[in-house]
């Protein structure tokens, strides 16, 4: 009698442990259940596809709906996608939760905010930013970069090309930072924020559309832009411009947050690719922080799984049949490691070319704002490695926290030392 072989056991997803280093359990998926149905900690069952190729074909699939209407859901499921808080805030109109043809329409309304050229007009803003927050705590020798630098830099930044008056912008960083808490903050912190947000956000439209002049001024801000914007004569709600300006805030700011802070703590984990682009930006060069940042997005990218679909009907994906309303989690960073698609996947190669990586999705729903990010992140570890080239982690790596929560991989925290600047 011969022993039968023992089907292999799936890795534990979300735990801690998991939290801090989920590649090997990616891997683990890749090989054995590319296309993976599991209970997330929300208590809801969804598909995990964490393979390259299905990844791409998945996010592509317009049989893959964004609106939650097709989740066919348990009753103790019920709203448990997406950001918490937004049913009851009627912030569910945004590009995140909507199909064509309503997300054609609101995607154009909104898309001149983020042409090149305009992002390259912000440049300057992005790179006054970024001194005066590096400005606050240079003198010192020792940061806290997520709370002191990453995470202000693009909150600040959206805000400016939303149009919130600079007085407002500290409240936004309140409620911006008890949203990014994904459960460290008290019970029910992250809905009271969102309540606060479209509050504000529905009051400041009222106060734009009341002073807006007939023709509009040079590099006019976005909300103000989104009131006077009408397609084919349509003009945009109330509701959907306060849910549009919400989503621009939250995909907004806190994918540049885990840009910025898994970006640097990489580069200080791999000090040989970090003085490499040291070398490269003191010579005045740009190359290798434009390749770089791609890679970090690919290495240990800002987002981890892309937001929520539901399948409109069966389907199969990657050899795998998926029933019409089910949800399926698209796994970035899974993807982003793929062997079959990456060479030396799991080496951070700053001067990596050939890098067609899915850190900002793929097809209809392509990060709007990636230029922009990409912007922030370039600006923000160029000029953190030049005005402190001495950068170093301030605690062991393995004592690190990165924040819970679904969608978004970051740190909770990255302390930081360096020869105080005089």
């Amino acid at each position: 009698m011969t022993d039968q072989p023992h089907p292999p056991t799936a890795p534990e997803l979300f735990t801690w442990e998991f939290a801090s280093d989920p590649y090997p359990a990616y891997a683990w998926l890749r090989e054995h259940a590319p296309v993976h149905r599991t209970r997330l900690p929300s208590g809801v069952e969804a598909w995990l596809v964490t393979r390259y190729a299905d990844a791409k074909q998945a996010l592509a699939d317009q049989r893959l709906s964004k609106n939650p209407a097709h989740h066919d859901e348990p009753a103790h499921a019920k709203g448990k996608t997406g950001i918490p808080g937004e049913r009851k805030a009627e912030l569910m109109t945004h590009l995140l939760n909507i199909d064509p043809p309503d997300h054609t329409r609101l995607r154009r309304l909104v898309s001149k905010a983020f042409t090149p050229r305009r992002v390259a007009e912000f440049a300057p803003r992005v790179q006054e930013l970024t001194d005066q927050l590096i400005d606050r705590f240079a003198g010192t020798g020792s940061a806290d970069l997520i709370h002191e630098f990453a995470f202000p830099l693009p909150i600040y930044a959206i805000c400016d090309l939303l149009g919130v008056p600079r007085e407002d912008q500290d409240d936004f960083r309140d409620w911006a930072g008890m949203m990014i808490r994904h459960g460290g903050g008290p019970r029910g912190g992250v809905a009271r924020s969102v309540k606060k947000m479209r509050g504000y956000l529905a009051e400041l439209i009222h106060r734009k559309r009341e002073a807006l002049p007939d023709t509009p001024a040079a590099g006019e801000d976005l909300l103000s832009g989104l009131i006077r914007a009408s397609d084919h004569g349509e003009h945009l709600t109330e509701n959907e411009a306060a849910a549009m300006a919400f989503i621009l805030l939250f995909a907004g700011f806190e994918t540049t947050v885990n840009l910025i802070g898994n970006g640097t703590y990489a580069l200080l984990t791999h000090p040989g690719q970090r003085h490499l682009l040291q070398d490269s930006l003191a010579r005045g060069e740009r190359g290798l922080l434009e390749t770089g940042v791609e890679e970090l997005l690919r290495y240990d990218g800002p987002v981890e799984l892309a937001t929520w679909r539901f399948a409109t009907c069966p389907l199969t994906v990657g050899g795998q049949d998926i029933a019409a309303g089910d949800p399926v989690l698209v796994v970035l960073a899974a993807a982003d490691r793929d062997p079959e698609r990456f060479a030396d996947p799991d080496v951070l190669d700053l001067s990596r070319r050939d890098n067609q990586h899915l850190g900002y999705g793929h097809g209809i729903h392509y990060c709007l704002g990636a230029p922009l990010a990409r912007l922030e992140g370039q600006s923000a570890l160029a000029t953190l490695l030049t005005r402190l080239p001495d950068l170093r982690l301030a605690a062991d790596p393995a004592e690190l926290r990165w924040r819970g929560g679904l969608i978004m991989r970051g740190l909770r925290t990255l302390p930081v030392e360096f020869t105080p600047a005089p």
